[in-house]
């Protein structure tokens, strides 16, 4: 375990029931944060995005070690009963249980929120799912896929004329980690106050249908549905990629003002005066014609050459960058949102960092992601002071899963 004391939860224990990439994008917020997260896995194969790949770095999935920095494993076997006798006991000890199981799993290992508030009053269980606790889509499982459709995002992603698209990251899926993360912290502020822990309920659909902000606004206002409009602001234009000679560029003449600086910077000072373009609103109707104006004029110089003119001129404008540019860009960099860790297995692991600051400071540095069952004796012992003959004897009993006494002597 890193030394945190410096973090804001330092001395918060989390009990990291969840797998695949809600629930472990929400406990590695945690533990960015200096909580001590403690991660139950299989013993047999631990989280499934571990076998999510390639890549693989030195067995390892680059894809589970994206989500799993600053977290330690320990294998218990959830539907044995010496594994739900270990979990509870642990549970005992643990501010917040996070599990993204489908809404009852729990309950039937004897894991539920009365099993864990008989062991601690005041724990906190956020429980992460597809749809909710409730309702009639409360048993359908939830996929990061699915729930982009079931949420409308897709629907307005792409090409007008084309199918719907997906988001290029697993949106819906962090997305919810986020809200659960911050709502932990919403909790954990309420039990300081009131010394009542509870139960937070995070669904995918409800966290994605609140990214919809000003799209439900406009069908709420008209009932009409928003179209697919590709890149296009259905407001404001330019708002839009523009492809130079050698790459693409984002361009957002937001306002009068800007646009009067655009016309400048592109040659096209008549275009202030044209009465088609005049105003924001007559931008955005006779968009059509206005972009085909701008084409062949931003085809004619480099992109770094319209960064660095629109930008003199105080226009926004960014570079659409690859995800290469991304990770290796100085801004990023000089601010230590780069950084690594040496995991025994994969080496050097490079990932970005949080993206939160308390005075100034960069974030402190990361444990690796861990291997499978890397902590369960370290976490039982310091938790709940476990001695290597209650270890072994829970072994026996099938608290560890079917390799009994030689995963514990080999894995703790």
């Amino acid at each position: 375990m890193r030394s945190s004391d410096r973090e804001p939860l330092s001395g918060i224990r989390i009990l990291d029931l969840c797998r695949v990439v809600s629930g472990p994008f929400a406990t590695m917020q945690l533990g960015d944060l200096g909580a001590d997260v403690v991660k139950i896995e299989d013993p047999r194969q631990g989280d499934e995005s571990r076998r999510y790949g390639p890549p693989f770095v030195g067995g390892e999935s680059a894809y589970f070690l994206s989500v799993n920095r600053n977290k330690r494993s320990c294998a218990i076997d959830l539907k044995s009963p010496a594994g739900r006798d270990a979990v509870l006991d642990l549970a005992s000890a643990a501010d917040v249980v996070i599990e993204n199981f489908r809404p009852g799993t729990l309950d039937k290992w004897g894991l539920g929120f009365d099993a864990l508030r008989a062991r601690r009053s005041d724990i906190i269980l956020c429980s992460i799912s597809g749809f909710g606790r409730t309702g009639a889509d409360a048993a359908r499982p939830g996929y990061d896929l699915i729930l982009q459709g079931e949420a409308g995002v897709m629907d307005i992603t792409g090409d007008p004329m084309g199918p719907p698209t997906k988001v290029g990251t697993s949106i819906a899926d962090l997305v919810t980690g986020l809200y659960a993360s911050h709502s932990v912290l919403a909790a954990l502020m309420r039990r300081s106050r009131t010394g009542e822990g509870g139960r937070v309920d995070v669904s995918m659909l409800d966290a994605m249908a609140s990214l919809l902000t000003f799209n439900a606004g406009m069908y709420f206002a008209t009932g009409q549905s928003p179209m697919r409009r590709g890149n296009v602001h259905p407001t404001i234009s330019p708002y839009e990629p523009f492809e130079t000679s050698d790459g693409w560029i984002n361009v957002g003449v937001a306002n009068d003002k800007f646009w009067a600086a655009f016309c400048d910077v592109i040659g096209r000072p008549d275009l202030r005066e044209d009465v088609r373009f005049e105003t924001a609103p007559k931008r955005a109707a006779g968009r059509n014609e206005l972009v085909a104006i701008l084409i062949p004029i931003f085809a004619q110089r480099r992109r770094a050459d319209w960064l660095h003119l629109l930008g003199a001129a105080g226009i926004p404008c960014g570079a659409i960058k690859s995800i290469g540019e991304v990770c290796e860009t100085p801004q990023l960099t000089q601010r230590g949102m780069v950084q690594s860790v040496r995991h025994p297995a994969a080496g050097d692991v490079r990932f970005v960092a949080r993206p939160t600051r308390f005075g100034d400071e960069p974030p402190a540095p990361s444990t690796p992601p861990p291997m499978l069952g890397e902590h369960t004796r370290e976490v039982l012992a310091e938790w709940r002071g476990w001695t290597d003959d209650r270890l072994e004897r829970f072994a026996v009993e099938g608290a560890f899963g079917d390799l009994g006494r030689s995963f514990v002597r080999s894995h703790i």
